[in-house]
């Protein structure tokens, strides 16, 4: 099986993992009906090129083109609205934690620079929802938006709601489900454990569990066949994040949850046992892994669905020039899957549930009122809207950007059930069927605010324990350290 891309494809599907936090956004100018003006080297604002200057012109921030091209095709799918309004795009990345400095002193700046939709992703969302610039948000209810209604009919995962909620308000929703599973390759499951099969699996790893005590005697298994059980220890990372009972500050004050300081415990074992590839997540060791070109064959990696569309998927073959270039004279290349490990993927039930990423909307509190009513229809048709002419029907099923087309785990789960998720790349397994009850499985009470530089620090401190520069107690001290240094924040 072969799949064609063209190298700008390709790299848009890389770019729009709406959940990531590694900064691998793209950085986005519209579409061919907008004129692109760089303000700066991180800054791209993009204006629509029909806007006679009569139009309402609707101001969207975020970090990717991704939901600033939903604007766009809103508007096209509705000529009625396209007649009336327009819209300004300004497109920040993550990178080097450009995105939320300049979109917090638009918000506080105010005026007709001011952001009127604003996007956030999972690393600090809580910052805008709960957080120091949660007083922008303006409640859902107040663009004339059914929330609760909504909510109930598309069946929305618990803990998307709660990290859009301010008190007993919701001011942002997301469209893209982010809870996780276990993705494993199904040649070696069928070598350890004798069976690809779902249920023989997640019964090797102790799916649903709670508890990582079946992972790791799967773990020394498969280290008896020559395998690893995850490429690194970042692979576990996310799983064991997100499933804390308790995020990283707990009345104003450093806490950290019993189940995050064992991670400094299971990341050990898994290095002194040789049970990974001891990679790191984003690099190329690690990205090598999905194919197979790594010291020893992984099994499997920790993840919601766009890793396994934008990541693994694009990281399992082989991509070879055509020798033909596209409309835009960009060359075309091909994902040659007759090697790597294309089609041998299979997903599971983690042992705890958990979730990873996501991209939440927001309406400025100071947005004018003869916006309300077309920025209401908006989100609700990102957000809620459970018919097939929603956007989540289409970014389910495949059809967003024409037939035969990227699909993806959405935030309801209605849409879900109704949609047909079976992946080439999962050997026709239907993805729904897992993802569905993994939105379910997640928590949306553990984030904060400062999740991304704590995460960091953690992260370095943890890597420092395992490879021998520090001892437990002194890797937990430096990390204390760096986060009242940098954040203020009572580390005691």
């Amino acid at each position: 099986m072969k799949k064609a891309l063209s190298v700008i494809s390709a790299l848009a599907i890389l770019a729009s993992l709406t959940a990531c936090n590694n900064g691998n956004k793209d950085e986005g100018a519209g579409s061919s009906n907008t004129t692109t003006a760089k303000k700066d080297d991180t800054q791209t604002t993009t204006k629509s090129s029909d806007d006679n200057g009569e139009k309402v012109s609707i101001n969207i921030w975020s970090f990717t083109n991704e939901v600033p091209d939903m604007l766009k095709k809103f508007l096209d799918l509705n000529p009625d609205l396209a007649a009336k309004y327009t819209y300004e795009q300004t497109i920040i990345p993550t990178t080097d934690g450009a995105y939320q400095p300049a979109l917090d002193k638009a918000l506080q700046g105010g005026g007709k620079d001011a952001p009127d939709i604003y996007c956030a992703e999972a690393a600090f969302i809580a910052k805008y929802s709960q957080g120091d610039m949660k007083d922008f948000a303006l409640p859902y209810k107040d663009l004339g938006i059914d929330v609760d209604g909504g909510i109930q009919k598309a069946q929305t995962a618990d803990y998307a709601v709660k990290l859009g909620t301010r008190d007993s308000d919701v001011v942002a929703l997301n469209y893209q489900a982010t809870g996780g599973a276990y993705i494993y390759r199904r040649s070696i499951a069928k070598d350890v454990f004798g069976s690809d099969d779902q249920d023989t699996v997640e019964s090797a790893i102790g799916a649903g569990s709670g508890n990582w005590d079946k992972f790791f005697d799967a773990a020394q298994k498969l280290k008896d066949k020559g395998y690893a059980i995850i490429s690194g220890d970042g692979d576990l990372w996310h799983a064991v994040e997100n499933s804390s009972d308790e995020g990283w500050i707990v009345n104003d004050k450093l806490h950290i949850d019993p189940k995050r300081e064992a991670f400094l415990d299971l990341s050990k074992t898994l290095k002194d046992n040789e049970y990974h590839n001891d990679t790191e997540d984003w690099q190329e060791p690690w990205k090598a892994d999905m194919r197979d070109e790594g010291v020893k064959k992984v099994f499997g990696y920790f993840g919601p669905a766009w890793l396994i569309n934008y990541t693994l998927a694009e990281n399992s073959g082989s991509w070879k020039d055509t020798g033909k270039t596209d409309e835009n004279g960009d060359a075309i290349k091909e994902l040659d899957t007759s090697i790597g490990t294309y089609g041998d993927w299979a997903i599971c039930k983690p042992p705890v549930g958990f979730f990873w990423g996501g991209t939440w909307l927001l309406t400025n509190k100071d947005v004018a009122d003869s916006k309300k009513e077309f920025i209401g229809k908006f989100l609700e048709w990102v957000t809620l809207d459970c018919t097939k002419d929603g956007l989540q029907y289409m970014w389910a099923n495949g059809t967003y950007s024409g037939p035969n087309g990227t699909k993806d785990a959405v935030s309801s789960g209605t849409v879900m059930a109704m949609s047909d998720g079976k992946l080439d790349f999962l050997g026709g397994q239907n993805m729904f069927d897992v993802f569905i009850p993994a939105g379910e499985f997640a928590n949306g009470k553990n984030l904060t605010q400062y999740d991304e530089k704590i995460n960091s620090y953690w992260r370095d401190q943890v890597r420092q324990y395992t490879s021998g520069q520090k001892t437990r107690d002194q890797a937990l001290k430096d990390f204390k350290q760096a986060v009242a240094d940098d954040l203020g924040i009572d580390a005691e």
